[in-house]
C-alpha cells in the first residue's frame, strides 16, 4: 500500500483549503468576539459550503451526498481543521450512523441533513458515563408504541443548532456470561419534543461551538423512531467510533500546520540579539521537531484511513491515531505559542485560540488514558507469557 498523496487527494485538499481561508478563517475574530455564530453568518457558510460541494462530504452521492472516501475525507479534514470548529462544523459532515435509517426516517432524518435542511447532534456521554459508555443510565421504557426517555445528557456538541437528537438510552437489562449488561438503544429524537431542556455550557475552548447540557423529562419518542434495532445502538455506533478518531487526528494536524507557519513566519522576522530568533537552535529545533510529528501524524491518518476503506481497521489502530495526532497538535501549538513569546497569548494572533481549542481534543473522542488503556491491552494480548 502506497501512502503517497494521489492527484485527486491534491485536488480535494487545495480546493477545501482555498474555501476555509476565502470563506471561514476571516471570520474568526468575531466568533471568539461573541462565543457564537450569528444565524446570519451561519446561513451565509453553511450556503455556500453546498454551493462549493462541502457539505456533506462523508455521505452518499445518490442521497445527495459528496460520496467521498475515507482517504479523501481525511485530506479535506486537515484543511478543515486549519479555521476553529465553531465555521467549519458548519459544512456539516453528518454523523455517519445516520446512514442506519430505515423507511420513513430516510426522508425524515437523513436526506434533510444531507441538504442543509435539518441539523443532528449527537447525544452519548452523561454526568456519570463518559469513557464508560456502558454506564449511561439515561433509560426509555416501553409504552405501547411508544418510549417514555428519562435521564440527562451532557457536552453534546451543537445541540443548541440541532432539530434533532441521536439520543443513547437503556432499554433493558440482558443476562450474559459476564453478568447483567445494559441494553443500549439508539433513538433519533425531534429536539421540539415536549420534556428536552437543553442548556449551555461555558467550556475553556471551541468559542462559538456551544457544549450543551440536554435533559429528558417524560419524553415521548414513538418506537419506530429507534436507530437500528432495539438494543443494537452500541453496534452500530461502531464505524462512527473509529471514524471520528481518525477524523479527529486528521483535524490535529491542519490546526498544527497552519500554527507551524505562523511560528516559522514569526521565527524569520522577530530579531534578537542582532538576528533573527530563527537562526538560534532553541527555536530551530522546536520548528524540527513540529515538522517530524505533523509529518508522522499524516501518514498514520492516511493508513488509518486506507485500513477503513478496507475494513480492516482495528480498535487500537484507530486509537494510536487518535492518540497521536490529538497529543501532537497540543505540543505543536504550545511550541508555537512559546516561539512568539509575549504575542503569542495576545488576542491578535490566533495561536492563543489554537492552544485552547486543541486541550480538548485529548478527551471528547476518548481520553488520552482510555486510548492508552485500549493499546496497552492489546499489546499484552499479542505478548503473552
Amino acid at each position: 500500500m502506497s501512502l503517497l498523496i494521489t492527484d485527486e487527494q491534491r485536488m480535494v485538499a487545495e480546493g477545501v483549503r482555498a474555501f476555509v481561508e476565502a470563506e471561514l478563517q476571516p471570520h474568526e475574530k468575531l466568533v471568539e468576539e461573541l462565543d457564537q455564530v450569528p444565524d446570519e453568518l451561519f446561513d451565509e457558510i453553511r450556503k455556500k459550503a453546498i454551493a462549493a460541494g462541502y457539505y456533506a462530504i462523508n455521505m452518499p452521492e445518490e442521497m445527495g451526498g459528496g460520496g467521498l472516501g475515507q482517504s479523501l475525507r481525511c485530506m479535506a479534514e486537515i484543511e478543515f481543521g486549519r479555521t476553529s470548529r465553531a465555521l467549519h462544523v458548519i459544512c456539516n459532515r453528518p454523523a455517519p450512523i445516520l446512514k442506519a435509517c430505515e423507511g420513513d426516517q430516510i426522508d425524515t432524518y437523513l436526506k434533510p441533513v444531507i441538504t442543509g435542511e435539518r441539523w443532528e447532534c449527537f447525544a452519548l456521554t452523561e454526568p456519570g458515563a463518559g469513557s464508560d459508555a456502558r454506564q449511561i443510565a439515561t433509560k426509555a421504557v416501553r409504552d405501547g408504541d411508544d418510549y417514555v426517555i428519562n435521564g440527562e445528557k451532557i457536552f453534546i456538541t451543537m445541540a443548541m443548532k440541532a432539530d434533532f437528537i441521536i439520543l443513547f438510552a437503556v432499554t433493558g437489562v440482558d443476562d450474559t456470561p459476564k453478568g447483567p449488561m445494559k441494553r443500549i438503544t439508539a433513538f433519533l429524537v425531534d429536539k421540539d419534543t415536549p420534556g428536552i431542556t437543553v442548556s449551555p455550557i461555558g467550556v475553556v475552548g471551541n468559542r462559538g461551538m456551544k457544549s450543551c447540557a440536554i435533559s429528558f423529562s417524560d419524553v415521548r419518542v414513538p418506537a419506530r423512531n429507534i436507530l437500528g434495532q432495539e438494543g443494537g445502538g452500541f453496534q452500530i455506533a461502531k464505524n462512527w467510533i473509529f471514524s471520528g478518531r481518525i477524523m479527529l487526528a486528521a483535524n490535529c494536524v491542519g490546526v498544527a500546520e497552519r500554527a507551524m507557519g505562523i511560528a516559522a513566519k514569526y521565527a524569520n522576522t522577530r530579531k534578537a540579539f542582532g538576528k533573527t530568533i530563527g537562526q538560534f537552535q532553541g527555536t530551530a529545533f522546536k520548528l524540527a521537531d513540529m515538522a517530524m510529528e505533523i509529518h508522522a501524524t499524516t501518514l498514520m491518518v492516511l493508513d488509518g484511513a486506507a485500513k477503513m476503506e478496507a475494513g480492516t481497521i482495528t480498535q487500537r489502530e484507530a486509537s494510536q491515531v487518535n492518540l497521536f495526532g490529538s497529543e501532537m497538535a497540543g505540543r505543536v501549538t504550545d511550541n508555537a505559542m512559546q516561539m512568539l513569546g509575549g504575542m503569542g497569548v495576545t488576542k491578535e494572533w490566533p495561536i492563543e485560540r489554537m492552544w485552547r481549542d486543541v486541550r480538548v481534543e485529548r478527551i471528547w473522542e476518548g481520553t488520552s488514558e482510555i486510548h492508552r488503556d485500549i493499546i496497552s491491552k492489546d499489546v499484552l494480548r499479542e505478548f503473552p507469557a
